[in-house]
């Protein structure tokens, strides 16, 4: 594969931010071999989001011929208050329910499980040395730079917060060097942590990137963060500086009911909460349903998207790029209850072998629902 097939696949949909495509060339014009990473604080269940964004860019990278890993981050769950906050309970739900999750996960958007490294943080932030990167880092990184990046962990700068909450940046750049990431993944919503690691790259004294003595500076992909389902909470969207405004509040989340699809969800459960689904006729800008269809549906064109409806209302419509889809509901000629529904049937099918797996496993989410009783 030559390096404009490699780079294509790694800064591809659904990934929305490449810092930067200047450096990823020149990681791959000086031979350096791809490590690539993407850690996850254990907490609920996996929602599309997670899964389906996270599992694309894997394969992805796979392809591109990089050496993919999984950091299951237990103590920045512990850190973060998940689960409660005990890490014992975080432990076991990571190496149960969310490994094996995120396992489907990754085969459902044609990456290969049994190529990825999953990685119990606690594994590494037990050795000694790991603390000396840590140290090392926030040697480089100011107080008020950390009190700022607090917000990766969804946590405001105003908020009461305990003091181990300021040690948590400062790790999430650790794991990156520690481990020798050159090619460090996450959502959207990670990007400080990861734009620090790229300023410090080059000042660390221990644990940093080398390749035929050059110090290098890792590359940072952050993949796009599916809208929540949920009407928003100002409509309309005045524009894109509005709506980075709001953005947090429009994101799918765990936390809001009907705001996500779970990677398990039975068939009726993800129709009823399409059905419920915000995805207001003609307005194609800043809708969830739309979204889902850009980044899932359409994340590889041409592709071919079948939307069954009646022939008193059109029959049977084909898509085979976004921009088509786009243009048809923007001028009317697709109703938004036969896009949900088509949405809806097309993640029943996608989603199908991660249902049959934990319906032949039913351990794990066994325990995630004995977790969520006791909690």
């Amino acid at each position: 594969m030559d390096m404009e097939d490699r780079i294509n696949l790694i800064t591809r949909k659904p990934a929305e931010e490449v810092l930067t495509v200047e450096n990823l060339k020149h990681l791959l014009e000086v031979g350096v071999p791809l490590q690539h990473y993407i850690g996850f604080e254990i907490s609920g269940y996996i929602h599309l989001g997670t899964g389906l964004m996270a599992g694309a860019k894997i394969a992805d990278f796979q392809k591109a011929g990089a050496k993919t890993r999984v950091f299951l981050a237990d103590w920045h769950s512990w850190i973060n208050d998940k689960l409660g906050g005990d890490l014992e309970v975080i432990q076991k739900v990571a190496l149960s329910y969310f490994k094996e999750g995120m396992k489907q996960s990754i085969k459902a958007m044609g990456g290969d499980p049994d190529r990825v490294e999953f990685v119990l943080a606690s594994e590494i932030l037990e050795k000694g040395d790991y603390w000396q990167t840590v140290i090392d880092i926030s040697k480089n990184v100011t107080l008020s730079r950390m009190m700022r990046s607090i917000t990766i962990m969804g946590r405001q700068m105003g908020e009461g917060i305990d003091f181990a909450k300021l040690i948590y940046p400062a790790m999430q750049v650790a794991d990156i060097f520690y481990q020798g990431v050159n090619l460090a993944h996450a959502g959207m919503d990670q990007r400080k942590a990861h734009v620090i690691a790229i300023e410090v790259a080059q000042r660390l004294k221990y644990h940093f990137l080398e390749w035929k003595g050059e110090k290098l500076k890792p590359v940072a992909v952050h993949h796009h963060l599916l809208l929540g389902l949920q009407e928003p909470p100002v409509w309309p969207i005045e524009g894109e500086e509005h709506f980075k405004e709001i953005k947090t509040q429009m994101k799918m989340s765990k936390s809001k009911p009907y705001s996500e699809v779970f990677t398990h969800d039975t068939p009726e459960e993800i129709r009823q909460k399409l059905r419920k689904a915000f995805c207001p006729a003609k307005e194609v800008n800043y809708n969830p349903v739309l979204d889902w269809a850009e980044y899932i549906i359409f994340r590889e064109e041409p592709t071919e998207f079948i939307i069954h409806r009646p022939a008193k209302f059109g029959g049977d419509a084909t898509y085979t790029t976004f921009e088509d889809l786009k243009k048809d509901f923007a001028e009317g000629k697709l109703h938004p209850l036969d896009l949900k529904n088509a949405v809806a049937e097309y993640l029943i099918e996608l989603l199908a072998p991660i249902r049959k797996y934990f319906e032949k496993n039913p351990e794990p989410l066994e325990l995630m629902k004995e977790i969520k009783i006791t909690r």
